[in-house]
């Protein structure tokens, strides 16, 4: 029956060619449809395996006729080509539910507004140095369908969004860690909170009373959430604010790990990754490898000597006293935040971007406490402006990395913090925030 199935994937990114080649290999008819300009190394791969494929537009005709359909998380489900698909009541899913159909490897899933990737490639360090046979994937690195295609492992430690947790529907994370919610992204959710929040929570359906399902009861709308859902799997906490039975937490400056009758111990200042929310994604990981019975020595290994994923809280360079941070991956106010409290003042603070409707309140003690001046890099700075003048002495408008490193450099004092943290995503002047965050960083070096 596979060999008659027709699958469609709609975008070809990492994701969609991933996709693409399992469908290839699993014996299904394979077309891949991208509206925009394929790039060249995916354009080379599918020739190369003789998977069809059309890019500048989408060819209905060659699209609804589909038993399935896999889409790339950045299309939203209101898009019209969506809406025609779903119209014809023809399944639209994403590559994660499709590869894990072809898997019998455990998932570690791990999701929330901010900290799931730091978290995400801490877990898999930690596993990885265990010796476990263990994959990453989901957001970050190779896509899950291409290592599902090409691999054989026994773990993938995976990072997913609240658009890919959107597509999956039989999807089981034996693992799922709920870093935390707040608002953000909520034009794909028509601007309703708790639609966000049930996206979120999606991470731990399908789960079991043999699965687990890792939380921060520390975080308001996670824990007011928490009666709303149905979960079938053991529940963990982490927190820093109350001591718990089991779980993590934090007491005398030690991070504590109870589970299974044994406990762990480790002062928080032996931790690689500093500030608040490292310190929860720390005891995440903890609690992960917990699970898995890692020796208690690698568990702190693993947290002494990671080294955290680049444009998060990234050190650049230290130039004339002047140290620049490149946290170009805070696409939104809370991170933002975890990022100015766990910096050094004073600082000169470089903000700004294409807005998702930020509310900057949150930020306002913050600022006054550390920030000296902020340079916008953004096309757009009237929101920063207005919910900051008051707060600081100048606000100086940039529309290119180098301009916003130099004005930054010309006003700062030996011992100062650069922080490029801009709370905004980067699509008005950068390809992503990776690009972003490169152009700061070659804009440090050429000064």
């Amino acid at each position: 029956m596979n060999r008659t199935k027709r699958i469609v994937i709609l975008g070809a990114g990492e994701s969609g060619t991933g996709s693409a080649v399992l469908a290839q290999k699993m014996g299904f008819v394979v077309f891949l449809s991208d509206k925009g300009i394929i790039k060249e190394k995916y354009k080379k791969e599918l020739a190369e395996k003789n998977i069809e494929f059309e890019e500048g537009h989408h060819s209905l005709d060659k699209i609804l006729n589909a038993d399935e359909v896999i889409k790339s998380p950045g299309i939203a489900e209101k898009t019209d080509i969506i809406q025609k698909i779903i119209e014809r009541n023809i399944p639209v899913i994403n590559e994660l539910e499709f590869a894990a159909r072809f898997t019998k490897a455990k998932k570690i899933c791990i999701t929330g507004t901010n900290g799931k990737t730091t978290t995400t490639m801490l877990i898999f360090h930690m596993l990885k140095k265990a010796g476990l046979n263990v994959g990453l994937g989901g957001n970050v690195g190779v896509s899950f369908a291409r290592q599902v295609a090409h691999e054989n492992y026994d773990y993938y430690v995976l990072e997913v969004s609240s658009f890919q947790l959107d597509g999956m529907f039989e999807f089981k994370a034996e693992v799922a860690i709920l870093c935390n919610i707040t608002p953000d992204h909520l034009d794909r959710y028509e601007y309703d909170i708790n639609k966000y929040i049930d996206s979120k929570f999606r991470i731990a359906q399908n789960q079991t009373k043999d699965d687990f399902f890792i939380y921060c009861a520390d975080d308001a709308l996670t824990q007011s959430s928490l009666s709303k859902f149905d979960i079938n799997a053991k529940m963990i906490p982490f927190t820093i604010q109350q001591i718990v039975n089991e779980g993590a937490y934090k007491e005398n400056e030690q991070l504590n790990i109870k589970y299974n009758n044994q406990e762990f111990h480790m002062y928080i200042n032996e931790l690689a990754l500093v500030g608040q929310h490292n310190t929860y994604n720390s005891m995440a990981a903890g609690i992960v490898g917990h699970i898995y019975g890692l020796r208690k020595d690698l568990i702190r290994e693993s947290l002494q000597d990671f080294e955290n994923v680049e444009h998060r809280l990234e050190f650049v360079a230290k130039v004339g006293g002047i140290e620049f941070i490149n946290d170009s991956k805070a696409t939104n106010v809370n991170s933002a935040w975890y990022a100015l409290e766990c910096t050094d003042a004073p600082m000169i603070w470089i903000a700004g971007g294409q807005d998702k409707g930020n509310d900057y309140t949150i930020l306002k003690p913050l600022v006054r406490e550390k920030v000296k001046f902020i340079v916008c890099l953004g096309k757009d700075n009237r929101k920063i402006h207005e919910a900051f003048m008051n707060d600081v002495d100048m606000i100086v408008n940039t529309t290119s990395a180098k301009e916003a490193v130099q004005i930054a450099y010309r006003f700062a004092a030996k011992g100062d913090k650069v922080l490029l943290s801009p709370a905004c995503a980067s699509f008005d002047l950068f390809e992503n925030y990776e690009d972003r965050g490169r152009q700061f960083k070659k804009a440090v070096r050429d000064l």
